[in-house]
């Protein structure tokens, strides 16, 4: 249940991104997740499209915009390689999780970017894998993924070993079931907020699978396809909406603290681009970036979003780093903005 309260703003920081054609260097095409290390450094996955696959990578850079450096194994089934990466979690010897829901496996590298390991089995079955989504990490570097094909999360040991499952309707009450879980995150106490994408609800479980919360649901209209979730310190609950291209912020109880269409300003790249680029900057400056929607179109958040340019356009995760600072990413505008509750 989702309690009302004064809705607040959350206080804008920066927009870090620009497209990236190619396959290296600063920018990102078709960003998926963000994981942030201990000392900061900022680890944002291409996903790419078909025409872009070769390009898919893992790309470093700091709150500043340095760009530091890239790191994959290219696009396919070999050895740490992929095809439609989702998501990506550090455990606590900084080793980077990264799910690919086509190849039904789970990617180990180093935070340096060393391929490391890779486990899974693709099936419906306990232990198998069936188009992984989100992960998160708890306290014990217990692995739980978001089996999105077989409705529910799994929990492995940090190797791969299967430890339980849970959220599938013939394993539960309809309050535990989930519909194609897509993001994941973990709590204070290791319990898991799941994004039910397809109940509209987010969900809190505890290590064993037992239900806690659920914020939203079929019956309300909170939110439309939600993708991913996070926490900050002091438990407020970050979601991307993605069906209604908003982040919805909550407090530890459940209540409304705050909603966000994006605000986004050019990164230092961007600004960089247009300076190589005069002509570019003509164009910009004549077109109109935030218009005035006709009405049968106004009412639409997609079309609202994909016009209006500071506004988050396909919200597919949001990360929250040491500092609670809310990274949120957009994977249509090949960026991610950066905010914190005030």
């Amino acid at each position: 249940m989702t309690t009302a309260t004064k809705t607040t703003s959350l206080e804008y920081i920066k927009t870090i991104g620009i497209t990236n054609n190619g396959d290296n260097g600063r920018g990102f095409a078709n960003p998926y997740s963000i994981a942030v290390s201990k000392d900061g450094r900022i680890y944002v996955i291409s996903r790419c499209d078909p025409a872009r696959a070769t390009a898919i990578r893992v790309g470093v850079q700091d709150i500043d915009e340095n760009f530091l450096f890239e790191f994959s194994e290219g696009y396919g089934s070999g050895p740490g390689q992929f095809v439609l990466p989702v998501a990506m979690a550090f455990d606590s010897q900084e080793r980077l999780f990264i799910t690919d829901e086509f190849n039904h496996r789970v990617v180990v590298y180093s935070s340096e970017g060393k391929f490391l390991d890779q486990w899974g089995e693709h099936g419906s079955k306990p232990g198998e894998l069936n188009g992984p989504a989100g992960i998160a990490i708890d306290s014990n570097d217990n692995v739980y993924i978001a089996d999105q094909h077989s409705h529910a999360i799994s929990k492995f040991t940090a190797d791969g070993r299967f430890l339980l499952r849970f959220g599938r309707e013939e394993d539960s009450t309809p309050e535990h079931n989930l519909c194609q879980p897509w993001g994941l995150c973990t709590d204070a106490d290791d319990n898991v907020l799941v994004a039910d994408w397809r109940h509209n609800a987010v969900k809190r479980f505890s290590p064993d699978g037992k239900h806690l919360q659920t914020l939203g649901g079929l019956s309300d209209t909170l939110f439309n396809r939600p993708s991913g979730v996070a926490l900050d310190s002091e438990g407020f609950v970050y979601v991307t909406d993605w069906g209604n291209e908003r982040l919805q912020v909550f407090t530890p109880s459940g209540a409304h603290y705050a909603t966000e269409r994006g605000r986004a300003t050019l990164s230092k790249w961007a600004e960089d681009f247009f300076k190589s680029n005069p002509d570019e900057v003509e164009v910009r400056k004549i077109s109109n970036l935030t218009p005035e929607l006709p009405p049968h179109l106004a009412d639409d958040p997609y079309q609202v979003s994909a016009q209006t340019e500071p506004y988050f356009w396909g919200p597919v995760a949001v990360t929250v780093d040491d500092h609670d600072r809310v990274y949120v990413v957009e994977s249509n505008r090949h960026r991610f903005q950066i905010y914190k509750r005030p």
